[in-house]
């Protein structure tokens, strides 16, 4: 299995080697494959002081060979990144876009235009009309970071595109589930009383009063097919009119549904005794055309089927001959497979169909909010903030986001601290990640920290941008192992974890102090006052803030060394912002770790390496 290479020069005795693997990181070079350590360029100066998951890393590695366009110099990055806004939006949104970035309104675009434009844009801003494939992602030639979705289905997204490019896709889950359960009812309403077909007919000058005798809903059974927001809500405002519903949902917590009143029941079970089916499920492979006319043939004769979702879950010509033969007696339909659907369409004008040209989301406050929330979410992902709507990408609670936020930053610098202390050898195969809480194993989501030590691992030796969405695909991609460990300790359950421990097996390391007995690089940290911190670093306990540069020296522990190394860097204008001194056995040896502001020049660190009580020393960059 390939291994995550880490370049280092040979060296012939553990002294000399740690020192030489230290001036190797800072130079980079290697007789085998050159590799250069630059600063990243960053677009927002507040970056500077705020890092978080999505933000721009200070140092990358990038082949020489890269095309310069990849990585663009600081002068010629805009002040403000380009967000392309392809359908229409409310205004709200764009004004609170219009607050932070450049906003490029172009509506309608062919694919051909969409690629062309992408290239200069940092974000895109999507309905249900523009299709986001393969080929726009490739045409963005890596810049485009996120696509907000207006609305809450993905499916005209190439998910798998956007993780690989690493571009985060988010949506707008919330802001129109109201409108849209409201709008499901209003269609259950009207096909039940005919409205439509009454209007029309009134309108004609007709006055048909025994043609359109419509059904009660009052006692009859509504199936939801598909239990999340929009339909919990159509069943809550079912429930209402005195009807019993039940719903079919694999994913739906059961107990939540009990609380409403709704059983949940088997797809088959839902079909069959339904006098009513509401559809709410999104539009994937497994749901593609789900009714059909297997399905139709197991419903009770004289069903009606109401459909804002997603017009590809319905095999429109089967409901066509549904409707003909009678098994389906009525249907109201707001979303179809091609929309707008062809003009003499069979299922459109047929007179048992109530068809509205995909209006759920169609109030004035659904469009308003929707652009709000979008808007938010896009331009929280520019920032570099986790977001709770984001699709390729560990789902994660908004609750657990928030309570997991300052160890999200603690597992990324862990990562990136370990995958520094690794000298040469084989490179990285495996990685183990230990979670110690004093929480039920069951109630600790670890999906997220384990993208953020990937990403911290991965990203300062790989030319790749890694970020939360494509962290564990590319982990994969490299034949990168890892694997986690849960351990329950005596702790405040009220934290979610008290410490996490990264280990690298099997690889030689430039810093042998963080060697524990049984081979593996070892380092542990926690989160204190909301600050990571380093706790352990192999046997050695520390205790020092993962920000800036870290210089780790291994010494004899005696009297003066503080000030031997502080002098050191004084004299060459270095400002020390924290010190502390772990040991194992008083007046043997100990690890001093020290947070420097600036980064110490070759001659600062050859003059700290002489000093004679040091044995070994690592210069790192967090």
């Amino acid at each position: 299995m390939a291994a995550i290479p880490i370049f280092n020069p040979p060296v012939s005795s553990p002294n000399a080697k740690a020192k030489a693997n230290l001036l190797s990181f800072l130079t980079t070079t290697t007789t085998t494959s050159p590799i250069s350590l630059r600063p990243f360029p960053r677009r927002h100066d507040s970056s500077r002081h705020h890092r978080s998951p999505l933000s721009t890393n200070v140092l990358k590695v990038v082949e020489p060979s890269l095309p310069k366009s990849s990585h663009p110099e600081p002068a010629d990055i805009p002040d403000k990144p380009t967000i392309l806004v392809s359908e229409k939006l409310g205004e709200a949104g764009l004004d609170l876009l219009r607050g932070h970035a450049h906003v490029d309104c172009s509506y309608n675009l062919s694919p051909d235009d969409l690629c062309q434009k992408i290239s200069s844009c940092d974000a895109l801003i999507v309905r249900s009309g523009t299709k986001v494939t393969r080929q726009v992602f490739e045409a963005a030639k890596g810049r485009l970071k996120v696509v907000g979705r207006a609305g809450v289905g993905i499916d005209n997204v190439d998910l798998q595109a956007a993780t690989e490019f690493g571009c985060l896709v988010v949506n707008a889950p919330t802001a129109n589930t109201i409108a849209a359960a409201e709008h499901g009812i209003a269609l259950l309403a009207a096909m039940a009383r005919n409205i439509a077909q009454a209007d029309a007919s009134t309108k004609a000058g007709k006055w048909e009063r025994n043609k359109y005798v419509g059904v009660s809903m009052v006692g009859k059974t509504l199936a939801v097919m598909g239990f999340g927001k929009v339909g919990s809500e159509v069943a809550r405002r079912a429930k209402g009119l005195g009807m019993n519903v039940i719903a079919h949902d694999p994913y739906a917590p059961a107990d939540r549904a009990r609380a409403m009143g709704v059983e949940l029941v088997s797809f088959d079970q839902a079909i069959s005794t339904a006098d009513f089916l509401s559809l709410h499920m999104p539009l994937t492979p497994a749901t593609s055309k789900v009714f059909n006319d297997e399905t139709f043939s197991k419903m009770k004769k004289g069903v009606r089927i109401i459909n804002v979702a997603r017009g590809g879950v319905i095999d429109e010509d089967a409901l066509v001959r549904a409707l003909e033969s009678g098994v389906v007696a009525q249907a109201a339909l707001d979303v179809f497979t091609e929309e707008p659907p062809p003009k003499d369409s069979k299922l459109v004008h047929h007179p048992n169909v109530t068809v509205t040209p995909h209006l759920g989301a169609s109030t004035k406050e659904a469009q308003e909010g929707v652009a709000i929330e979008i808007a938010e979410a896009v331009v929280g992902a520019l920032n570099g903030e986790l977001s709770a709507t984001a699709v390729n990408a560990p789902m994660v609670p908004p609750d657990v986001l928030s309570e997991l936020a300052p160890y999200v930053v603690l597992a990324e610098k862990l990562g990136r601290l370990a995958v520094q202390l690794v000298a040469g050898g084989s490179g990285i195969q495996a990685l183990k990640v230990v979670y110690k809480s004093a929480r039920d194993p069951d109630d600790l989501d670890t999906r997220l920290l384990r993208a953020m030590v990937t990403k911290g691992i991965i990203e300062p030796i790989s030319s790749s941008f890694i970020n939360l969405v494509n962290a564990d695909y590319t982990a994969k991609q490299k034949g990168l192992r890892i694997s986690e460990e849960r351990v329950t300790v005596n702790s405040s359950p009220e934290s979610p974890v008290h410490s996490i421990q990264v280990k690298i097996p099997s690889v030689d390391s430039k810093f042998t102090s963080a060697v524990t007995g049984n081979g593996e690089i070892s380092i542990e940290g926690q989160v204190k006052d909301g600050i990571p911190r380093l706790t352990c670093i192999g046997s050695f306990g520390v205790d020092v803030s993962l920000e800036g540069n870290l210089l780790l020296c291994r010494q004899v522990d005696q009297p003066g060394m503080i000030g031997q190394v502080g002098n050191i860097l004084g004299e060459h204008n270095v400002n020390v912002s924290f010190m502390s001194v772990g040991r194992t056995v008083r007046r043997k040896q100990a690890i001093m770790a020290i947070g420097v502001d600036e980064e110490p020049n070759r001659e600062t660190l050859l003059k700290i390496g002489e000093v004679k009580a040091i044995e070994e020393f690592v210069f790192l960059n967090l």
